[in-house]
């Protein structure tokens, strides 16, 4: 490369441009070898290279291949890594044989593929791990089916509700999760092998059985857009950040919940962390690590968008070299999350009692009290939110507790509204005022009913086994071509 300069690298461009190209070295060795392989194998079958010289090209690919990259000196006054490895085939079989390998490509076309099979490696195993987070979410929703708990709305105590349901909410996110993820993986499993440069090339070649090689679903159909496309990496980022939001959520309630004001929940202490003075204390260092990583994930986000403003449709450096910098560590820092979740759900105890008497102490049942009076009296609900709130509030300034109100204080609040007083029983209010009952009495669909929660549980496991399904042959799809592959060799 260079050659139509007099003077080599500078130094300085080589420390800061070229040697961090290290970094992704390990991660593309072996795609970038895939590539080369599919594409040589190609350049067999339509007669673009002879037999002869294919199968020793081939024959020292598997070698440098069998070498690994860990044996691999690279000289960064060759750029990148595509031309070390051009290099390395060419102290093999020499430059004539080892040139015949680039008829009708170009790096840009290399490179875009190698990034789109590193994408989809990465994202394909965030799918994975959702699929597993999913199931162990469903396995505790189901087993706390049953716990009655107070539900929060601005962060003050609103109406009781189970734990089933609560699960049930954050399963039916991670499910929307999933096919966000699912339709980014779809989006990158396209080939853009084949745009040469970015114009295409007048040999003769065949994009679909290169992309059918290396298990892409299809390839593309414009050459520019083969290799000036990165919106692929957008969409994940963007399903990655709606991910990590839900997940941030979620360990945001379990962390509040696990304090001592509100003590429901238990942490166990393989997920958590001492004190180094204060040594009563359990410190949730998986929750608060997971919650910090969304930022990270954002901050990717921003900067790949940044980085393909104003820039031509076209191929440059601010796309190729600058933008995918962060997304390589988003997945990772997604990743890290999702299985610092999973060891920290499978340790976590719900005090039941705790629960229970919680949602029978803060006055979270009063508003079905309100629905008592309505269907009772006759009277809108609006008269009856009036009376509730106007009882509520005498008796919390009367120090009054929750185990004291009967259907006198509802008499006189009555009275108080609307000039007349009305009359429920006691065994009325308390069965109302009793949170087990409380939920149960909502048996409209999707509510919070025992059974209905059930029932959505089941229909979340259904899709659960079918984009485990769906992965399933995903996988295999993408692992075909690894044996085809090695047929050539």
């Amino acid at each position: 490369m260079g050659e139509r300069y007099a003077s080599g690298l500078s130094e300085k461009v080589i420390c800061y441009l070229f040697e961090p190209i290290d970094e992704g070295a390990e991660r593309s060795f072996h795609y970038m070898l895939d590539v080369n392989k599919a594409y040589v194998s190609m350049l067999i079958s339509e007669g673009i290279v002879d037999l002869e010289t294919g199968k020793e090209i081939m024959r020292s690919l598997k070698e440098i291949h069998n070498e690994g990259n860990e044996q691999f000196e690279i000289d960064h006054r060759l750029e990148n890594l595509c031309f070390y490895i051009e290099q390395k085939l060419v102290d093999k079989v020499g430059r004539e044989v080892a040139e015949q390998l680039h008829k009708g490509r170009n790096r840009n076309d290399l490179y875009a593929t190698v990034t789109r099979m590193n994408s989809r490696e990465g994202i394909k195993r965030l799918c994975a791990l959702l699929l597993k987070l999913r199931g162990a979410l469903l396995e505790l929703a189901d087993y706390h089916c049953h716990m009655v708990f107070t539900a929060y709305t601005h962060m003050q105590p609103a109406v009781p509700i189970t734990l089933g349901h609560y699960f049930s909410a954050i399963l039916h996110a991670m499910e929307r999760d999933f096919t966000r993820l699912g339709r980014a993986l779809q989006q990158t499993n396209l080939s853009p092998l084949g745009s040469d440069a970015m114009a295409g090339t007048a040999f003769p070649i065949k994009w679909k059985k290169t992309a059918e090689l290396l298990g892409f679903a299809e390839s593309m159909t414009n050459s520019l857009d083969g290799i000036a496309s990165r919106d692929y990496m957008l969409e994940a980022l963007s399903a990655m950040n709606i991910l990590m939001n839900h997940i941030n959520r979620l360990c945001h309630d379990l962390h509040i919940w696990s304090t001592d004001e509100y003590g429901i929940v238990t942490v166990g202490e393989s997920a958590t962390a001492s004190s180094g003075r204060t040594l009563h204390k359990k410190n949730l260092v998986t929750l608060e690590r997971i919650k910090a990583k969304s930022s990270h994930v954002l901050a990717a986000l921003v900067s790949a968008i940044g980085c393909m403003s104003n820039i031509p449709y076209a191929h440059c450096q601010d796309l190729a070299g600058e933008s995918t910098k962060l997304f390589w560590d988003s997945l990772h820092e997604v990743g890290t999350a999702l299985e610092l979740l999973l060891e920290t759900i499978q340790t976590i105890d719900f005090k039941e009692k705790k629960m229970q008497s919680e949602s029978s102490r803060n006055f979270s049942t009063v508003t079905e009290l309100a629905g008592l009076l309505v269907r009772e009296a006759g009277i809108s609900f609006r008269q009856a939110h009036q009376i509730i709130g106007s009882m509520v509030n005498n008796m919390l300034q009367q120090n009054r507790t929750f185990h004291q109100l009967d259907s006198r204080f509802i008499e006189q609040s009555s009275i108080d509204v609307l000039g007349k007083g009305i009359f429920i029983s006691q065994e009325k209010i308390e069965n109302v005022l009793r949170s087990v009952k409380n939920v149960n009495a909502k048996m409209v669909q999707e509510e919070t009913d025992f059974m209905e929660v059930k029932k959505q549980l089941e229909k979340l496991n259904h899709k659960i086994q079918q984009d485990k399904k769906w992965m399933l042959q995903f996988e295999e799809t993408i692992g075909r071509f690894k044996k085809e592959l090695e047929s050539y060799m």
